[in-house]
């Protein structure tokens, strides 16, 4: 890559992941599968990078993502909060499903989440995110570790979109989403690219 990127790992397949409950800050280890995938995920991202160190690696704390980084080959510069999944409040454990008993047609994406994050709180915390990471990419590529939800939002914010607009990107256990621009205009270089 000619230009300094910033990459985003999900996290691998945990068993709430695998049975579309919603985990924000239930703290959940990989299933085998998981693992098996942030393996594959670290052999992908060799193939991506280009070769040379990242500037920095930021990671959220939750074990399912630290682990996703350690079994991938990252070493981790920092954990931070500030990349934590949306935190879903009373929907914490529950399917789409479930929850549409009681709210019909909810989303995380058009939805409030009683007892949880707004999405202005969300984007509040992208965007203080992508800073940092502006100010890094300087430096080399920068690479997050984190959850489905909120790297969409990072992915939305980054083409300077709502939050909401994460609804359109699709990212996968494990998987790996390249963000860059061209000619100074974000561009999305990569997405949702599986692991090998």
């Amino acid at each position: 890559m000619d230009q300094h990127v910033l990459l985003l790992l999900r996290h691998g397949q945990t068993e709430w992941s695998a049975a579309g409950r919603h985990t924000g800050r239930t703290d959940l280890p990989l299933t085998a599968v998981g693992e098996r995938q942030a393996h594959a995920a670290g052999r992908t991202y060799a193939l991506m990078h280009g070769g040379t160190s990242p500037a920095l690696v930021l990671s959220s704390p939750r074990t399912r993502a630290v682990r996703t980084a350690e079994l991938a080959g990252l070493a981790v510069d920092e954990t931070t909060e500030d990349l934590a999944e949306w935190d879903y409040g009373d929907y914490e454990g529950l399917t789409t499903p479930r929850i549409r008993e009681t709210v019909p047609g909810w989303t995380v994406w058009s939805h409030p989440m009683p007892g949880g994050e707004s999405a202005a709180q969300v984007t509040a915390r992208a965007d203080k995110v992508l800073d940092r990471v502006r100010t890094a990419l300087a430096g080399g590529d920068v690479v997050l570790v984190g959850h489905g939800h909120f790297s969409r939002v990072l992915i939305a914010r980054w083409l300077g979109l709502e939050a909401s607009a994460g609804v359109h990107f699709k990212f996968d256990p494990a998987s790996i989403t390249v963000l860059g621009d061209e000619r100074g205009r974000p561009q999305i270089q990569h997405l949702n690219v599986p692991p090998s």
